[in-house]
């Protein structure tokens, strides 16, 4: 199987590739069109700011060739928030992939938001035996509002979407590659699909 993470420079790439060399997958880092085109599956980090990661995105001409892959892509993280139309981070237009925005935590609360959270109301293949209320690792200050295309939701001062998915394209708020056996029970399931 050919798994390649999308290396645009702005992404906790060594940390995913160590989590998935764990499962026996050696993934390829990549920024070449055909190479992403060609993976089984495709990995979108992302670790940063909106703007300057969408901008790195453009250079690349990523942001073209994302929204189009038909084979399985996962979001992580800021990965997952520039899937979505647009987020308040730098103002920035989002891929559009997912129906819904990303919008920051208010001032009431400590942000970011950083370490252990549970997931809930699971209701997709990507949670195969992963249970409800399950504890998953979390950095984020912004997140995405919930929608249709939420596939499970973690509450930090209120409800939002900490997973999402429309056709092939997933999205995890959350860090699968730190959340020790269920976030490798989730890669495991995603390099299943």
């Amino acid at each position: 199987m050919k798994v390649v993470i999308i290396n645009y420079g702005a992404g906790n790439i060594q940390s995913i590739k160590f989590a998935l060399k764990r499962l026996g997958v050696d993934a390829i880092l990549s920024n070449d069109v055909a190479e992403i085109r060609n993976a089984d599956k495709v990995i979108f980090p992302g670790v940063g700011e909106a703007s300057s990661a969408m901008k790195k995105l453009r250079e690349s001409k990523l942001d073209k060739v994302i929204p189009t892959l038909t084979q399985p892509v996962l979001g992580i993280c800021l990965g997952m928030q520039l899937m979505c139309n647009a987020s308040e981070e730098g103002n920035t237009e989002g891929l559009g992939i997912f129906d819904t925005d990303v919008v920051r935590f208010s001032e009431s609360v400590k942000v970011p938001q950083i370490g252990w959270n549970t997931v809930q109301n699971l209701s997709s293949p990507l949670f195969e035996g992963i249970r409800e209320n399950e504890y998953m690792y979390l950095v984020h200050s912004y997140y995405a509002e919930k929608s249709p295309e939420m596939i499970a939701e973690s509450e930090y001062e209120l409800k939002y979407a900490s997973a999402l998915q429309k056709d092939n394209f997933y999205g995890v708020q959350f860090h699968p590659e730190k959340s020790s056996k269920a976030g490798s029970l989730l890669l495991q399931n995603f390099l299943n699909l």
